[in-house]
C-alpha cells in the first residue's frame, strides 16, 4: 500500500512520542485510513491540552492563599475553557454545608457573594459528590424555571450567566468542595470533553487544599504569636520586680550582706537579667511576626552615633580581654534610621563577636561608605562558622555547632531579630566566615531616607519575607 498518508501518520506518531507533535495532518479522503488520522489528531489535541494544563497548574501553584489561587485560575484557563465567571465553594468540616469562599466574574456586579452558604443534603451538588462527575447546565434560565427554589442559580442568573459547569474538588478520595465555571452564553459547555474538566478539577483541588491548609497554618501561627507576646509581656513585670529587689539588696539598701548572701543575690540578679533579655527578644519576634514592631526614624550624624556606640562596645570587649578597634570614615553623610533599633542590631553583632572570640584577640568595628550606602562591618578573629551552617544564622531559635568561648548563653533569637530590623530599614546584611578564620558581618544601610515622609513605620510581616 503506497498511500502517502501512512508515512505522514508514522511521522506524526513519532513526533508525538518525542513530545513534539507536528501540525495538521491529512485526513482526506474520508475512508478507513483517515479514521487513523482523526485518532492521531485527537491524541495531538489531548497532548496539547495536557501540556497547557500542566503549565497553567504550575503557575497557579505559586499562589499561597485561596484568593491568590483563584486570581491565577481566573486568568489562566481561558485558553482551553470558555467562561465569564469562576467560583469556588468549600465543604464545611462536618461536610453538611457548602460555603462560597471566593469568586471572580466579568459581570458588573457579583450577586452570589463570598460567604453564601447552603445545605448539601438533598441538593443537586450532593449528586455531584456521589458520582464524582462534572455537571453541565446549558440553560440556567430553564433550570431555574424547573427549580425556582435554587437560590444560588437565581443569583448567578441575575449576574447574567446562562450556562455552567460544576466540577467536584476531590483530594485523596475526599470531597473538599466545588469549582464552578459559568458563561453568559447558553450551550457553552455542550461540546467540551468531560475528561479535561476532571483533570483540571483534580489539579486545582490539590492546589486549593494546599491554599486552605496554608491559611489554617497562618491562622495558627498568628494565634501562637499572639499567645507568645501575651505570655512574654506578663512574665516581664514580675521578673523585673525580682531583679529590682535584687539590685536594692546588692546596693546595701536592705542592710549589710554576708559574702555568701551577695553571691546568691548576684546569681538571682544575673538570671533575672538573662530572662529579661530572652523575654525582650520574644516580644520583638512576636511584634515582628504580627506586624506590630514600629520603627521611629530620625536623622542621625553617623560619626557621632557610631563613635559613641564604639566607646561602650570597647568596654564590653575589655571584660573578656578582647581588643576593640574602631575605624570610622570621616564626614559621613546623615542617616535616616531608628537609632534604638540600629543600636539593637549593633549590640547583637558585637556581643556575638565577643561571645565566640577568645581572649587576647581583636574585634574590628569599621564604618565606611560604598556605592551610595553606609557599610557597617563587625569582624572578629573567632572560631568561624562552617559554611553549611551559615544559612541557620538568621532563623529563630537556630544555633550552629560553634560554642561560646566563655560559656555564655544564647536565646537563638538575636540574629533573626537583626535580619528583620535591617530589612525594615531597606538595608541588607550578609556574613563571611570560615572555620578558623573568624567571622565578618556586614550591614549595608542606604544613605538618605527611602521613607522620609513616614518617620513612624510598622514593620509588616509581608515586607520582611
Amino acid at each position: 500500500m503506497n498511500d502517502p498518508r501512512i508515512n505522514e501518520y508514522r511521522r506524526a506518531l513519532a513526533d508525538l512520542r518525542n513530545g513534539q507533535p507536528s501540525g495538521t495532518i491529512d485526513c482526506t479522503p474520508d475512508d478507513e485510513l483517515s479514521a487513523i488520522g482523526h485518532a492521531i489528531q485527537q491524541l495531538q489535541q489531548e497532548w496539547q491540552e495536557m501540556q497547557t494544563l500542566s503549565a497553567l497548574t504550575a503557575r497557579i501553584n505559586t499562589g499561597l492563599n485561596l484568593a491568590e489561587v483563584l486570581d491565577l485560575v481566573f486568568d489562566s484557563f481561558r485558553p482551553i475553557i470558555p467562561y465569564d465567571r469562576i467560583g469556588i465553594a468549600l465543604l464545611s468540616d462536618d461536610g453538611k454545608d457548602v460555603r462560597a469562599c471566593c469568586s471572580h466574574s466579568d459581570a458588573l456586579a457579583i450577586k452570589l457573594k463570598d460567604g453564601f452558604t447552603a445545605r448539601l443534603k438533598n441538593s443537586s451538588l450532593a449528586q455531584i459528590i456521589r458520582t464524582s462527575q462534572p455537571r453541565i447546565l446549558n440553560d440556567l434560565e430553564q433550570y431555574l424555571a424547573d427549580k425556582p427554589r435554587s437560590a444560588s442559580t437565581r443569583l448567578i442568573v441575575a449576574e447574567g450567566m446562562r450556562s455552567s459547569l460544576t466540577c467536584p474538588l476531590i483530594v485523596r478520595t475526599k470531597p473538599v468542595g466545588f469549582m464552578f465555571f459559568s458563561s453568559t452564553q447558553k450551550e457553552t459547555y455542550r461540546a467540551l470533553h468531560g475528561d479535561l474538566f476532571r483533570k483540571i478539577a483534580d489539579q486545582v483541588a490539590v492546589i486549593i487544599e494546599k491554599g486552605r491548609l496554608y491559611q489554617n497554618l497562618t491562622a495558627l501561627n498568628d494565634e501562637k504569636t499572639k499567645f507568645l507576646g501575651i505570655a512574654a509581656h506578663d512574665l516581664r513585670s514580675p521578673i523585673g520586680v525580682i531583679k529590682s529587689y535584687a539590685d536594692i539588696l546588692l546596693a546595701g539598701l536592705g542592710g549589710n550582706l554576708t559574702d555568701k548572701q551577695t553571691v546568691y543575690i548576684k546569681t538571682i540578679e544575673g538570671n533575672c537579667t538573662r530572662m529579661l533579655n530572652l523575654i525582650n527578644d520574644l516580644l520583638d519576634i512576636s511584634a515582628i511576626e504580627s506586624g506590630q514592631l514600629i520603627l521611629r526614624k530620625t536623622t542621625v550624624a553617623p560619626n557621632v552615633f557610631f563613635a559613641q556606640y564604639a566607646e561602650n562596645a570597647a568596654r564590653l570587649a575589655a571584660v573578656k580581654s578582647i581588643r576593640f578597634e574602631t575605624a570610622i570614615a570621616p564626614d559621613l553623610p546623615s542617616l535616616e534610621i531608628d537609632p534604638n533599633r540600629i543600636t539593637q542590631v549593633l549590640d547583637n553583632l558585637v556581643s556575638n563577636a565577643v561571645k565566640f572570640s577568645h581572649p587576647e584577640t581583636t574585634i574590628q568595628f569599621t564604618i565606611s561608605t560604598i556605592n551610595k550606602s553606609l557599610e557597617i562591618r563587625v569582624t572578629d578573629q573567632g572560631q568561624g562558622i562552617p559554611r553549611a551552617e551559615i544559612a541557620k544564622l538568621f532563623k529563630p531559635f537556630s544555633r550552629t555547632s560553634v560554642q561560646p568561648t566563655g560559656g555564655e548563653k544564647s536565646t537563638g533569637l538575636g540574629l533573626a531579630i537583626v535580619r528583620r530590623i535591617v530589612q525594615a530599614h531597606h538595608a541588607k546584611i550578609r556574613v563571611e566566615s570560615a572555620p578558623g578564620r573568624g567571622s565578618e558581618f556586614i550591614v549595608t544601610l542606604p544613605i538618605g531616607d527611602v521613607k522620609r515622609r513616614h518617620p513612624v513605620m510598622k514593620i509588616s510581616r509581608k515586607s520582611l519575607k
